[in-house]
């Protein structure tokens, strides 16, 4: 048998085994709290607001067309036998596009050539009268009256006779008529009709582009029409060829909007250069003033709060991030247009907003957390 004494000394108290409990509730506790007290820094991605610049750039795309080109349509009308060029084929002056049937064209020159030989014999015929009543007024045998009656009589033949010949000349042009000849060296591009079409006078039937100063048409929206003066200088550049960037300088600007598009447009002149081809996509870019004050910030730099605009920006000292009110021009291609909330060298958070909250610790990729870098600079 053991006594007491000795199961005393092998086991533990009551009280001891309630204080050990209590010491390790303790420590696993003050543990839990230091877990709690440790702040998770967020790294983030910013950008950097740059001053706003005292112009913008607009943009617009055209393509590129001859200064002149000519619709080029028969003088008389009549059903089309021959058509003899394609489009992209190059003309000289004189040369012949296509031909009309002169079948009945040629029948009216021989009917005018008869009709003036018809009136040269009624001239000769009055020619004769009018003398012999000249010789007889002198011989005292036909009065005065008959003389001056044979008189106006050759001088309606003649006339008779002038006319037929203006005719002749008339009808002879009716059958040159029938050929379309190009007047200046040229490349066509459009045919508008082909052969066995019968067409009218004037209707256009072949478009040559003429050799020489080439431009570009762009059609410009109203509210931007005002910054495009004749005799702006722009710059032009062209989607087949990244490396061609000309001057260019606007020649002409339409006085009224298409009634379909409600655009303006507007012809800028080109240098001449033979790497420009017609039909090619050129860019017209345009420095103008920049008449309302603006920054652009990412579109997923833009968050919503209780209904309202808002960006967070980044305290470049503090390393946290704050809420700021903003109010949004518009949204563009790039970005959104922001009028009023940022300053420059503000830091703004540009990529997940929806994990920030006020006074968030942050850390910017490449950076100690108390040092903010930009990511990227925005105007």
């Amino acid at each position: 048998m053991f006594s007491l004494k000795t199961l005393s000394h092998r086991m533990p108290s009551v009280a001891g085994l309630v204080l050990v409990g209590a010491v390790g509730i303790s420590l696993s506790a003050c543990s839990e709290e230091k877990a709690e007290v440790k702040q998770v820094i967020r790294p983030v991605k910013v950008v950097e607001i740059a001053k706003a610049g005292d112009t913008r750039k607009l943009d617009y795309s055209g393509s590129v067309k001859a200064r002149t080109e000519m619709n080029l349509g028969f003088r008389v009308a009549g059903k089309i036998t021959e058509r003899l060029v394609d489009i992209g084929d190059r003309v000289t002056p004189g040369e012949v596009l296509a031909r009309v049937d002169a079948t009945d064209y040629q029948l009216a020159v021989k009917t005018a050539d008869a009709n003036l030989a018809s009136a040269e014999r009624g001239v000769e015929t009055a020619d004769l009268a009018n003398r012999r009543a000249e010789q007889l007024f002198d011989k005292s045998v036909a009065p005065k009256s008959q003389v001056e009656q044979a008189s106006l009589s050759h001088d309606q033949a003649i006339s008779q006779r002038d006319a037929a010949l203006s005719a002749l000349d008339q009808a002879k042009n009716q059958v040159s008529y029938t050929e379309l000849k190009a007047g200046q060296n040229g490349i066509v591009t459009a045919i508008n009709a082909d052969t066995g079409q019968v067409v009218g006078a004037g209707a256009a039937v072949v478009t040559v582009a003429v050799d020489g100063e080439k431009e570009v048409q762009i059609a410009v929206p109203e509210n931007d029409i005002a910054e495009f003066k004749p005799g702006k200088t722009v710059k032009a550049s062209f989607w087949a060829d990244d490396k061609l960037v000309l001057d260019g300088k606007v020649r002409e600007v339409s006085g009224s909007a298409d009634q379909q598009s409600r655009t303006f447009a507007v012809r800028v002149s080109l240098p001449n250069d033979p790497r420009i081809l017609l039909g090619m996509t050129a860019t017209i870019e345009a420095d103008v003033s920049n008449g309302n004050s603006y920054v652009s910030i990412p579109l997923s730099a833009l968050a919503d709060k209780d209904g309202k605009q808002m960006v967070w920006t980044v305290d470049r000292d503090t390393a946290t991030v704050h809420g700021r009110d903003i109010k949004v021009a518009d949204f563009t291609g790039d970005g959104v247009h922001v009028t009023e909330g940022l300053d420059t060298g503000d830091l703004v958070v540009s990529a997940g907003t929806q994990f920030m909250s006020e006074n968030l610790k942050v850390k910017v990729p490449n950076q100690q957390s108390a040092l903010v870098d930009t990511d990227q600079t925005v105007r």
